[in-house]
């Protein structure tokens, strides 16, 4: 009977067979690339709904495309912030910073000075520009390529490359993998490498926030592939049940790792929908224009301090470089994709914008990019005092116990101990290496 119910065939044979559909990328290595089914849409043709419009009145926000700057490099439409020139080049001064740090630390990685970078080429946009829109106290979750908040915020460069090369003077004593930076005094929580996890934290943050009275709001960044996961959707499902002042902001990049945004829901509809869904305010934006950066993280951080309710955004942009270190993107897409991608270079967008308004030129651009790398590389040298990678400039051994009990319990001590004599045993010293 066993053997007869395992060849069953259904009764009714003129069924339709199923098939499953597994999501494709549009181009491979090799492949010609052609971006013209992306619906892009005219510099400021999407209207600005006011800030405590209900999710209902502003769907269509969600599946197109806000942008400010256009092809005559000029702004446009009601999302532009109207930024004052100063502030415009302090921005385009924080992505030039980041875009030479990301150079430096790249290549730090190659010489084996460190064992992990992250860069975030062609995402610049996504994170210092809402970093500017926010309160410098507004309490920032973010994900592993975020390093522009820190900057923006004045964060010191040389407590970066410390933590990137786990030395004697990282702050957080080689307990994070290189690029998790934290940091309390700069409202920026500790990274996380388990994915989505500091989405409900955000909310959860904003929620206490919301009990005490307090003024300040928090926002989280995710990439796409994140939004798959179920703490993702815990937290859309808290912002909206208790109206918390948050921000979800998702980097839309199109490659998580070398999955394609497809496996992530991106062929069915945009990421900025799932807000929709939990009833929550969605904005999807153009992420390589950070005046629309700008004005979308400014319209909802306005709307959260208001007390009208969280917001999602979507940030459709592109990974320019590999996921990391670890990844060779020519293995599993087309290298055309970069030069392709019809939403441009953020960092070009801005200067080119700067130039059009008589606010800036090409000299000064190559003066601001050559001082950025002259102050990386002198800081590289500074930190590189501290220790790099495998020179054993590192934190005693036994802080390795330290920082989670106030008081040492006694078996811990025991372990310490025996860890300690064990070294000196084999080294000849707790610290072998200095």
């Amino acid at each position: 009977m066993a053997d007869k119910a395992q060849t069953a065939k259904p009764a009714d044979t003129n069924r339709p067979a199923l098939a499953l559909h597994v999501p494709e990328p549009k181009y491979r290595s090799g492949d010609t690339v052609d971006f013209s089914h992306i619906e892009i849409g005219q510099a400021g043709a999407q209207p600005r709904p006011d800030e405590s419009a209900h999710p209902s009145q502003m769907a269509d926000l969600a599946y197109g495309l806000i942008r400010v700057l256009g092809e005559d490099n000029h702004a446009h439409g009601p999302w532009n912030p109207r930024l004052d020139a100063e502030t415009l080049r302090a921005m385009l001064g924080h992505m030039a910073m980041v875009r030479a740090f990301d150079e430096r630390m790249f290549r730090g990685q190659r010489q084996g000075k460190t064992s992990f970078y992250m860069k975030c080429t062609g995402e610049e946009a996504t994170s210092i520009a809402p970093a500017m829109a926010l309160a410098s106290d507004d309490m920032v979750f973010p994900s592993y390529r975020q390093q522009g908040i820190l900057i923006a915020r004045g964060y010191p460069l040389i407590e970066m490359i410390n933590q990137i090369y786990s030395n004697k003077a990282d702050k957080l004593k080689g307990r994070q993998l290189p690029i998790m930076y934290s940091s309390r005094e700069h409202s920026f929580f500790s990274i996380s490498g388990n994915l989505a996890t500091q989405c409900p934290q955000a909310v959860g943050w904003a929620m206490a926030s919301a009990i005490k009275g307090d003024s300040r709001i928090a926002a989280s960044w995710v990439g796409e592939g994140s939004t798959a996961e179920g703490d993702f959707h815990s937290a859309c499902t808290f912002a909206a049940v208790y109206n918390a002042p948050v921000i979800l902001n998702v980097v839309n990049n199109q490659w998580a790792i070398s999955s394609f945004s497809g496996f992530a829901g991106a062929e069915r509809t945009t990421f900025a929908a799932r807000g929709l869904g939990h009833g929550i305010a969605a904005l999807r934006v153009d992420g390589n224009d950070a005046l629309a950066c700008f004005a979308a993280a400014r319209w909802a951080a306005n709307r959260a301090r208001a007390n009208h309710g969280p917001t999602l955004i979507e940030y459709f942009t592109y990974r320019a470089e590999g996921h990391s270190t670890s990844d060779d993107p020519s293995g599993y897409r087309s290298a055309q994709e970069r030069e392709e991608w019809p939403l441009g270079d953020p960092v070009n967008r801005l200067k080119n914008h700067l130039i059009a308004i008589g606010e800036w030129d090409e000299e000064r651009q190559a003066a601001m990019d050559l001082a950025c790398a002259e102050k990386v590389k002198e800081t590289t040298k500074e930190a590189e005092k501290n220790g790099i990678l495998g020179h054993g400039l590192h934190h005693p051994f036994h802080t390795m116990f330290e920082d989670v009990y106030e008081k040492l319990p006694w078996h811990l001590e025991e372990q310490a101990e025996q860890a300690i004599r064990e070294r000196v045993t084999k080294f000849g010293s707790e610290r072998p290496f200095g």
